[in-house]
């Protein structure tokens, strides 16, 4: 079978249905994940889809690969990302798959998977590919069997997070699946909600389902301005990433959410670890060290931040993209709707929520910065210039450089990054600074520092 590489990718599997990604290609997925699980004695796995017209052919083709392989499958239905997350542990399989695209466009899918309680990435997933281009699959008679878990879920979220009074907020899930349960589980919890498109469409037809965007929050922005919600909560295609307006329409990005979540955490466990993803805030850790907490920063990726908060003693993760992982009082896992009820937890205890949200500590910074490259450039380009970091370095008035990921550059008043990502041929830039002179002059250092690395490939800035 013709395998296309490009569809495994560093946390996931993601393709255009009928073209690099087919139920045929799927079920054979299906059959190396089954092989796989049973080596690690995890062989049962819960199966959830996301809205996508795709999810129900490209589900029964999973299951069916897992059933070949001598796997169980568990169908749990339609459901949003974490759902699938939550019905390994609920079920007690350990094991899952979410059949998702995520935020990519509607002719997107994929396949988010974790064995065994560990999230699936980097060399575990081109271990796949490889199974699947060798045809090394076991043999045998999985079972099949369909369970309910929404309700579960919803009650579990219900019986942990108390809010100390009633919430207005406005809530745009993008027509994406968190739609057929974010608006239940917020009014379970004693919130009016206005909703936006929370009818379920694979076809996205309002917007793209993608609350890292601005452009996608336009009209939340607008039902807070002219309605009486008090707050606006955006959920991405699967429900694993979280958008966050304010009243006048100031969007409070997850590195920021986090400080407010950090805080609410340590106050009941002192000296806890937080873990950060290296794209955020440098006002971050300073804040969780006020609130007497610990700090850790870590490479960006879901399943990467996932791994680290499994291995530490962290409490909570989070990552610049929207992905928010508690480990207290929750699994560890990343899950927007959970998320979005512990942010109103901790804010239903202020009178003035949008005044809290506000008075979190900001500085000026763009928005994430894409250098289009070549499909194998980034990381090369990133590795030449961690070389010259640790020999002569191009930053020398920086306080310190981290090169965990790419290399950040932290200044006495201000940070870069630049990083290869994992899922496109770009270098993801970031600046911040506490002023314009500052952030043009640490912009300037990357420039000098990058260009010369391809000389014919112009910066994004």
């Amino acid at each position: 079978m013709n395998v296309p590489a490009e569809i495994f990718r560093a946390y996931d599997i993601r393709g255009i249905v009928g073209r690099t990604l087919t139920a045929a290609l799927v079920r054979d997925i299906g059959r190396a994940l089954g092989s796989m699980a049973r080596e690690r004695g995890a062989p049962t796995f819960a199966v959830c889809r996301d809205g996508r017209l795709s999810g129900p052919e490209l589900s029964a083709a999973l299951i069916d690969g897992l059933n070949a392989a001598g796997a169980d499958a568990i169908d749990v239905g339609m459901g949003p990302t974490p759902v699938a997350y939550f019905a390994a542990h609920h079920l007690g399989c350990g094991s899952c798959v979410a059949v998702s695209g995520s935020h990519n466009p509607p002719d997107y899918n994929g396949l988010k998977m974790v064995v065994g309680g560990n999230a699936l990435f980097g060399d575990e997933i081109q271990d796949l590919r490889k199974r699947v281009e060798a045809g090394k699959f076991s043999s045998g008679k999985g079972k099949k069997s369909q369970a309910s878990v929404l309700d579960a879920y919803v009650d579990r979220i219900a019986g942990d997070v108390k809010l100390a009074r009633k919430f207005k907020v406005a809530m745009d899930c993008g027509n994406g699946v968190a739609g057929m349960l974010a608006p239940r589980l917020y009014r379970k919890l004693g919130c009016e909600v206005t909703e936006l498109f929370c009818e379920v469409d694979g076809t996205f037809p309002n917007h793209h389902p993608d609350p890292a965007q601005p452009k996608n929050l336009v009209d939340l922005i607008k039902a807070l301005k002219s309605g009486d919600a008090e707050l606006g909560l955006a959920f991405d295609g699967d429900g694993d990433r979280l958008g966050v307006v304010t009243k006048d329409g100031e969007i409070i990005y997850a590195d920021r959410q986090l400080m407010l979540l950090a805080q609410d955490v340590l106050s009941r466990n002192p000296g806890a670890e937080i873990i950060y993803d290296v794209k955020s805030t440098r006002l971050l850790p300073r804040y969780i060290e006020r609130h007497g907490g610990k700090p850790v920063i870590w490479k960006t990726g879901h399943s990467l931040i996932k791994a680290k908060l499994k291995e530490s003693k962290a409490l909570l993760a989070g990552e610049m993209s929207g992905h928010t992982f508690f480990k207290e009082r929750w699994y560890g896992f990343d899950d927007a709707l959970y998320a979005g009820a512990r942010l109103l937890e901790v804010l239903s205890k202020h009178p003035d929520a949008n005044a809290t949200l506000k008075s979190l500590p900001n500085a000026p910074s763009t928005p994430e910065l894409h250098w289009a490259l070549e499909e194998g450039e980034p990381h090369a380009l990133v590795a030449k210039l961690q070389a010259r970091v640790e020999n002569a370095s191009p930053f020398p008035s920086a306080e310190r450089v981290v090169t965990i990921d790419g290399v950040r550059v932290e200044y006495a008043d201000g940070f870069g990054l630049a990083r290869a990502s994992n899922t496109t041929p770009t270098i993801v830039m970031r600046f911040e600074a506490d002023n314009a002179a500052a952030l043009e002059r640490i912009k300037k250092d990357f420039r000098a520092a990058l260009q010369p690395l391809k000389p014919d490939a112009p910066l994004p800035y």
